[in-house]
């Protein structure tokens, strides 16, 4: 009883231990609060790589791609040792591609992209493609149809085109829908008129982002391309590698919030894209969802056992193999950092030590007579030791509490820091996140706890041996 009531009372009246408790509070909230974001940011990166890559792709080797995906689908099906394991495949041709659109002012705008050509009901069924539509979202049943708003538009600029006279909408952020700022003229008849196919493209290639000039952190999108808004494209035939073009009308755009999509993809009919590049009957890829994510693994490995001597031009991967070099970067960087803010704990440890060693060097007279009236070695080594885990729980305790809190308000708290010092903390144009993605899991917190404590009690035992084999008659010699 008497270890319990001097450690109280050392932790009442030293106030140094105040400066350990101090430490292992901001290392502990440092850890958790570091963790939750770095988690949320890989966590969302995953669910949005899983979603465009899907659970499993077969791809080919080259732009030219492989036939018949439509047999091979079939004899996947049929397969019994994948039986009851695919929830949906779709085939896909990718290739890259020029585009060209027409500014507001009437300047032409060359960007290169990925040309995707995707059935897009059974893109949909794989999973995340029609989460990342604007007008289509989360629809079962997306298409490339173009609807009577967008051909009447698309007619409107054709009729607009052979008008020289009628001039051009200028650049101005709240200005950019040009059907408003330029006199309507008589619409042609729509039998006159062909209405290329549809094609929904990357919200960034449609539009660019601007800082709200009213609330300072706060970015709004402003859209060049229209739904209806013509767009020429430019890629290859599959054999020849000959220069094919046509034009598409805008009909959706794609949101992922991932500028490397966003930034870069198109999406157009696969039967169509088929015909531009004379590549009928070919893909570059399979895209197959699994009912049982766990099961990717042995999907992939019985796949290469059954096209590893037909064709040997495929490449079967989960999608994890796929994104695995950002995947496992990501992980480094954190266990790293991890290292790195775990330094911070050290620190109080460190400062633990040096204020033991001050006690133990104040209290000899004390620790003589407590050995003089019966106390063991290992009795004044537990006052030393329990006094050290003390001050780590109740450290630990209070930076946990502050670390959760601090990650749960972070949005909060990043805003009151950006408009206190006038820095952007946050940049929502670089990021193309409204908030900072947090994810608090319990057995880092419980990690971070332990190892927090535990530092602080292993930083505590040399003090308190020092002061546990300390002689009683040496310790009063002078008394």
């Amino acid at each position: 009883m008497y270890k319990v009531l001097l450690c109280w009372r050392y932790l009442r009246t030293r106030y140094l231990a105040l400066a350990c408790i101090i430490s292992v509070m901001l290392g502990v909230a440092t850890l958790i609060v570091v963790n939750s974001v770095m988690t949320g940011f890989s966590t969302k990166l995953r669910e949005r790589l899983h979603d465009l890559c899907s659970d499993v792709l077969i791809e080919a080797a080259s732009l030219e791609g492989f036939g018949d995906p439509n047999g091979k689908m079939e004899q996947i099906r049929k397969d019994p040792e994948l039986a009851g394991k695919i929830a949906a495949m779709t085939p896909t041709l990718e290739t890259f591609a020029m585009i060209q659109f027409y500014w507001p002012n009437g300047e032409m705008i060359t960007k290169p992209i990925r040309l995707i050509g995707v059935e897009p009901e059974g893109r949909a069924a794989i999973g995340g493609f029609s989460n990342f539509l604007k007008f289509q979202k989360n629809q079962t049943k997306p298409s490339f149809e173009v609807s009577e708003d967008a051909k009447q538009r698309y007619e409107w600029r054709l009729r607009a085109l052979m008008q020289p006279a009628i001039p051009q909408a200028k650049i101005f952020p709240d200005n950019f829908d040009t059907a408003e700022s330029v006199p309507q003229p008589v619409a042609p008849t729509p039998s006159t008129v062909k209405i290329p196919r549809g094609a929904i493209v990357g919200n960034l290639i449609a539009s660019f982002r601007l800082e709200d000039e009213k609330q300072k952190g706060k970015y709004d999108d402003y859209y060049v391309l229209h739904p209806g808004d013509p767009i020429y494209i430019t890629t290859v035939s599959g054999a020849k590698l000959a220069p094919v073009n046509d034009s598409f009308l805008v009909v959706d755009y794609f949101t992922s919030e991932m500028s490397e999509y966003d930034s870069n993809c198109v999406f157009v009919p696969l039967d169509y894209l088929q015909h531009l590049r004379t590549m009928e009957g070919r893909v570059t890829s399979i895209q197959i969802s699994v009912k049982d994510h766990h099961d990717a693994r042995l999907v992939c490995d019985r796949l290469k056992q059954m096209f590893s001597e037909k064709s040997l031009a495929l490449n079967i991967v989960t999608w994890e193999d796929k994104q695995g070099a950002i995947l496992q970067a990501i992980e480094i960087e954190k266990g790293i950092l991890n290292v790195l803010l775990f330094l911070i704990i050290g620190v109080a440890g460190f400062g633990i030590l040096a204020i033991f060693s001050m006690i133990v060097a104040e209290k000899t007279r004390d620790i003589g007579v407590l050995k003089a009236l019966g106390a063991s070695n290992g009795g004044v080594m537990k006052i030393f030791v329990s006094y050290g885990f003390l001050l780590g729980l109740i450290g630990t305790l209070i930076g946990t509490s502050l670390g959760v809190w601090l990650t749960e308000n972070i949005n909060e708290v990043e805003q009151w820091l950006s408009m206190s010092t006038g820095q952007q903390i946050f940049n929502r144009k670089v990021y193309y996140f409204d908030k900072i993605p947090t994810d608090i899991q319990a057995g880092m917190v419980l990690l971070v706890n332990i190892g927090a404590v535990t530092i602080a009690v292993v930083f505590s035992v040399l003090p308190a041996m020092r002061a546990a084999f300390l002689h009683p008659v040496r310790a009063l010699r002078y008394e």
